[in-house]
């Protein structure tokens, strides 16, 4: 009969299997930050495009009544506040029908699928750029990390799944080994996963303080009672478009006499 010795770990080899469950644990709360952070952002263009498409071009066709208002008024009253003021408006409604009719009015709804958002998660977990154990390392993680964003916002689930099959044939993947050199690259990688954590979160609470976010938000809370804001937007704008068309109209009457 044949007795089976097993080995005790040594203290540092228990040390490094414990960071090295951490460092599994907090891999994957990081790469579900990373996605809260990517949907956060992909769902405020996508909204974005929606405010502009239905009531940016309001606006910008409101700015631009104004500034027909404001230049008619500079015609008449020839002075030269008035001439400034005619300029700015002209600005303004410049500026609104670029932003009105740019390339963010043009992102399309974004409703990530649950097989998009679970490849996600395993490869921000396998190339995120604070994983990284050289500079080398993070310079060819943050090239793949921007390739999964891409692919993610794009809701291209065989982009991120080639992705992961070329990381499980790359020899990149494979380092070298010695409880002491892994132990110090294991409390360096768990120092860069909670620091990364930790700047998601302030991004994520800088980005909801913007007005586009805030807005979403109150069409959202809109929605789940049964309001549509946006068409309440729309209808508010539409009425101010009128009253100004109304005031062109009758200043240009004036213009004329």
């Amino acid at each position: 009969m044949s007795l089976e010795i097993v080995r005790k770990l040594t203290p540092e080899e228990e040390e490094l299997a414990a960071k090295r469950e951490e460092l599994m644990r907090l891999e994957a709360e990081l790469a579900d930050r990373e996605l809260a952070l990517a949907s956060l952002k992909a769902e405020l263009a996508s909204f974005e495009g929606l405010y502009l498409r239905r009531v940016g071009v309001l606006y910008a066709e409101l700015d631009e009544w104004n500034a027909q208002l404001a230049e008619l008024r500079a015609e008449q009253a020839g002075t030269r506040e008035a001439k400034s003021e005619a300029a700015e408006a002209r600005t303004q409604a410049e500026e609104a029908y670029s932003a009105a009719h740019g390339e963010a009015a043009d992102v399309q709804p974004f409703t990530p699928s649950p097989e998009l958002k679970k490849l996600y998660r395993e490869a921000a977990k396998r190339v995120h750029p604070d994983t990284a154990t050289d500079e080398a390392d993070r310079a060819r993680r943050e090239r793949l990390m921007k390739e999964v964003n891409a692919a993610y916002v794009a809701g291209n689930e065989d982009a991120l799944r080639r992705i992961l099959a070329d990381l499980e044939n790359s020899p990149d993947m494979i380092q070298g080994s010695g409880v002491g050199v892994d132990l110090v690259r294991i409390l360096r990688q768990l120092r860069q996963v909670r620091d990364r954590t930790a700047a998601i979160e302030l991004e994520i609470a800088k980005i909801s303080e913007t007005d586009m976010a805030k807005l979403k938000v109150k069409v959202d809370q809109a929605e789940k009672e049964g309001r549509d804001l946006i068409a309440d937007m729309v209808t508010t704008v539409n009425g101010r478009i009128d009253v100004a068309r109304q005031q062109v109209k009758n200043a240009e009457g004036k213009n004329r006499g």
